[in-house]
Parts: structure tokens; sequence; C-alpha cells
């Protein structure tokens, strides 16, 4: 709901409640980020089983549309694709260290090509201001991609756990602040 302040400008107010639940979640996030940061593996692990189930849903759902689509052929692609989500998923759920060694050679592979892209993009846009972040942002992503790749395939042990940690954390930081700063506004 906007209502005005004294000097005009409307603002939105916030329910204390949500507030609460705010801070709560943010308080969540920042506990569960701490334990996928301090269990790395197990982070990687569960998050390679969301991955495979995620594909085994997808194929089960190929499967189904391939009995609904009209056509041998649509019906025979879909059959098809619905095997190999099937497959993969099967796969990565019974072979979840596999799985997170794979997961970890794509996340390396990704971080290199994205460094290198953003590098080649930061030089060309370091004419304009800001433009250094590109730089940067490349930097970063090269290095994280150089390091997987020279751990390979140990850092798999800990990279995937470590990066998703270390977001729900910051994720769980900026909730929190954002609800303390509302509780603040909300009570003043």
């Amino acid at each position: 709901m906007l209502t005005p302040t004294a000097d005009g400008i409307l603002t939105r107010r916030i329910h204390p409640e949500s507030i609460r639940w705010s801070i709560i979640a943010g308080c969540a996030l920042i506990l569960v980020g701490l334990l996928a940061i301090l269990a790395p593996l197990l982070a990687g692990v569960a998050l390679e089983v969301i991955v495979a189930w995620l594909l085994i849903f997808g194929g089960i759902s190929h499967l189904f549309l391939a009995w609904h689509v009209r056509g041998a052929g649509a019906h025979t692609w879909e059959i098809l694709i619905g095997l190999a989500y099937l497959l993969a998923g099967g796969y990565l759920f019974f072979h979840p260290l596999a799985g997170l060694i794979g997961l970890t050679a794509i996340l390396g592979a990704y971080l290199l090509i994205k460094g290198i892209f953003e590098l080649i993009a930061g030089f060309i846009l370091r004419v304009i201001p800001g433009g250094g972040w590109l730089l940067l942002d490349g930097a970063i992503n090269l290095i994280l991609g150089i390091i997987i790749w020279r751990q390979f395939p140990y850092a798999a042990s800990w990279i995937i756990g470590t990066l998703i940690g270390l977001a729900i954390l910051f994720s769980g930081i900026s909730r929190l602040a954002l609800a303390l700063a509302a509780r603040r506004t909300a009570f003043a």
C-alpha cells in the first residue's frame, strides 16, 4: 500500500508480518549457505540429485506428451527425447559422484568461455564508463575456470557445493539486510 510521508513523497509500507518472515527467511538462508560451505561435497551431491530428478520428471513429461501428439514423426521423437531424459536422469541419480564430476566439467568450461568473452567485451568497452567491470568479471570467471580445470576432477568434491553455499549465503545476507532496513523504516 502506498502512503504519503510528511514531505508528500509516496512510500510503500511493508506489513510487519512480512518483515518478520523475511528476517526468518534471511537467517534460514544464511544457515543453509554456511552448511553448504562447510559440507560442499554433500551440497554438491544434493544439487546433482535435484538435477537428476528434474531430468527424470522431464522425461516422464515427454513420454506423456508422446501419447498426445498427432503424427508418427512427432510421436517417435517425443518418445526418443523422453527416453534420453530418463536415461540421463537415471544415470545421474544412480551415479551421483560421476554426475557431480560431469557438472563440474560443464561449470569449468562455462566459466572459461564466459571469462574469455567478457574479457574481449571488456577490452572493447573499456573506454565506456563502467566498462572496466566487464574486465574484472571476465578475469574472475577466467580464474575460477582455470582453478576448476587445474584441479579437475578433484574440484568436483568442493567447487559446486561451495559456490551454491556462497550464493545462498549472500542471498540470505541481502534478504536479512533488506528486512532489517524495512523494519527500521516501518517503525520510524
